[in-house]
């Protein structure tokens, strides 16, 4: 049966809460109050002004000059051009002693899906612009996080980290261009064999869902930041908080769809979901994540529309 048949991962918001954010913030702000003192009153930075709302809209999915120079251009910092490559620098600097402090920790729901997906049969890559994307997933020992949480699985192997665990790493090569552009994401799938049609992409960024759809994939977006109105605007065929919201079984239908949801996006000629619950009464799901069980709001009307190249998208 045609399904999904590859997914696509982003590393930084996705798999880890990595110290990238707090770098971008903090060696701004030590060049404002050191080197740049001089033109920081010609600026909109304050302290409080680099939110994570910038971060996520701006710099976050970006190459490193590209990020570097979209904060400096957001908060006009006199001749950007000029000093984008010291504050990438300075930020490089800083993002690598949070690394090797241990400031980060993979998002547990992001290893569930990991296995999850290749248990279903699915190939895996990583999809990050980040250079540093490899010095978190070798840190990441996959089979420990199973073998603490009762996980069974056929795929993984002793000794496994997170980057062996992947069939495809591109992260951190150097594209002719970046998100949105979708070249990283289908540089991707060609690695994995999989046509852009059965592949799906998890991103916690608007450039990075943009360059999904652009390259004609499903798309997931990962709100953990309170910007789910940013991925959804960018095309993300499912909004989520946590991955576990994502029904896996349906995955191995070709569906991709949210527990509490009846928007279904299908991988190009999967079969419809059935349909649950009975006349009258709205279905009832379980979800895990939050141990509740909660009715879905009865159907009101549904619209199928097309997805390149041939996945349909329902809304109810």
């Amino acid at each position: 049966m045609p399904k999904f048949q590859g997914a696509i991962f982003d590393v930084d918001g996705v798999l880890v809460d990595s110290p990238h954010e707090k770098a971008w913030r903090g060696s701004l702000r030590e060049l404002m109050e050191s080197g740049w003192r001089d033109i920081r009153d010609q600026t909109t930075w304050s302290p409080d002004a680099f939110t994570p709302h910038v971060y996520q809209q701006y710099v976050s999915g970006k190459p490193r000059m590209a990020g570097a120079l979209a904060a400096l251009d957001y908060f006009h910092v006199p001749d950007a051009e000029k000093r984008v490559a010291e504050y990438a620098q300075r930020k490089q600097e800083m993002v690598v002693r949070l690394i090797e402090a241990g400031d980060f920790t993979a998002y547990p729901d992001a290893l569930r899906f990991v296995i999850a997906t290749k248990d279903a049969g699915m190939r895996i890559a990583d999809a990050s612009s980040s250079k540093n994307a490899g010095l978190f997933l070798r840190k990441i020992r996959l089979d420990t996080f199973a073998a603490e949480r009762g996980i069974s699985s056929p795929t993984l192997k002793s000794g496994q980290t997170l980057l062996d665990y992947f069939d495809v790493d591109v992260s951190g090569r150097d594209f002719a261009r970046g998100k949105p552009d979708p070249e990283i994401f289908l540089t991707a799938a060609h690695e994995l064999g999989v046509e852009p049609g059965y592949a799906m992409v998890i991103e916690d960024a608007s450039s990075g869902v943009q360059a999904a759809k652009a390259g004609g994939m499903a798309a997931i977006g990962i709100s953990r930041a309170d910007d789910a109105d940013l991925l959804a605007a960018a095309g993300a065929d499912l909004v989520v908080t946590s991955l576990d919201e994502v029904d896996r079984d349906a995955l191995t239908r070709g569906q991709l769809t949210r527990k509490h949801s009846l928007r279904i996006v299908r991988a190009a000629g999967a079969a419809p979901a059935p349909s649950g619950g009975s006349a009258g009464r709205p279905p009832v799901l379980h979800d895990p994540c939050f141990s509740v069980s909660a009715p879905l709001p009865p159907r009101i009307r549904c619209v199928r529309t097309q997805m390149p190249p041939g996945a349909t998208s329902t809304s109810c």
